[in-house]
């Protein structure tokens, strides 16, 4: 296993100098008097499975990030019209895009969930749409047509096509786009249902490598190879949600052994098999699929895009933020 991000450590401090960091009191600091929207009930309602969010922790952490958020936003609506203005044209509504990238199990969705559900309680109600990019996985039976069952959730198992014209079509203003929808029990996606997302005011896409970007070499460039598009080439801004590697795969254990009890169970599940290993098998189980699998994830194409986001939100052990790094302008 490679090491984990030590504070300590002379070469994260280097790589990372192109931010500004906070400690969580100091971020909370920049809170103002933005008012929390949520009670408990409501709170809870939005956290994934094993993850653990206090609403401390969303007044300290999220409600400042929502702040500088909104201001983002209507920083690109003045600067939309100020386009259109001279170009002599109205307007076009196109949602403000923001990319949520981090680790299987680290609670990119829950984190997803609550920002959607500030900004869109913020003054004026924006209308906020969240899409995950599970929906955009390849069937499995393309999946397994193409021998890559094994590396789900890696970048070649997306139908990055798909996805990518998904975002332009907001993009570009078309007033009703649709997204696949991805089942959790069956593993697959869902025949004949698709997702319907019309002209948000502000889109969160939530994804294992919603970050990743094209690596050209000069050889490429010298050769007049075509740039491709990605997916964060459409992003106005992105967070990416950390931990230590050690933290993350004891929350993926204890979420698999709390599915075993629960999904697992589902005849229909497509991982009904685990539900009859014994408790020693299922961890022994679930520290494999981490290790083989989405730790190698983590390590080929995850982590190599944290410091594309605007944003690193930083957790603990006990699941909160305890640091939020601000991309500098």
């Amino acid at each position: 296993m490679v090491p984990s991000r030590s504070p300590n450590d002379p070469s994260q401090h280097a790589s990372l100098s192109r931010y500004l960091n906070f400690s969580r009191a100091e971020w909370a600091e920049l809170r103002n008097d933005t008012k929390l929207p949520l009670t408990e009930g409501e709170l809870q309602s939005l956290v994934g499975l094993n993850d653990r969010v206090s609403l401390d922790e969303v007044a300290d952490t999220y409600l400042p990030l929502t702040r500088l958020l909104l201001m983002y936003v209507e920083s690109a609506r003045e600067l939309h019209r100020a386009r259109a203005e001279f170009l002599g044209k109205d307007a076009p509504r196109v949602p403000y895009v923001i990319g949520i990238a981090g680790s299987v199990a680290v609670g990119k969705s829950t984190t997803s969930r609550i920002l959607q559900a500030l900004l869109a309680r913020s003054e004026g109600e924006p209308h906020v749409e969240l899409v995950a990019t599970d929906g955009f996985l390849y069937p499995l039976a393309e999946l397994q047509r193409r021998n890559i069952v094994d590396r789900k959730g890696f970048p070649e198992s997306y139908d990055t096509r798909a996805l990518v014209q998904f975002v332009a079509d907001l993009k570009a203003g078309h007033p009703e786009v649709t997204a696949p929808v991805y089942s959790h029990v069956t593993y697959d996606i869902v025949p004949d249902q698709v997702e319907v997302v019309r002209q948000p005011d502000v889109l969160i896409i939530e994804g294992l490598n919603v970050l990743q970007s094209e690596h050209r070499t000069p050889e490429d460039i010298a050769a007049g190879t075509p740039s491709l598009t990605f997916v964060s080439d459409f992003f106005d801004s992105s967070i990416y949600v950390d931990a230590d590697e050690e933290d993350i795969e004891r929350w993926y254990v204890e979420r698999f052994m709390t599915l075993r009890n629960t999904v697992f169970q589902d005849s229909a599940s497509f991982f009904h098999r685990f539900a009859e290993l014994t408790e020693e098998q299922s961890l022994q189980t679930a520290r494999h699929v981490w290790r083989s699998i989405n730790l190698k994830n983590l390590h080929e194409n995850i982590l190599p895009t944290r410091e594309r986001a605007h944003f690193i939100l930083e957790k603990g052990g006990d699941h909160e933020v305890n640091r939020v790094r601000l991309q500098r302008m």
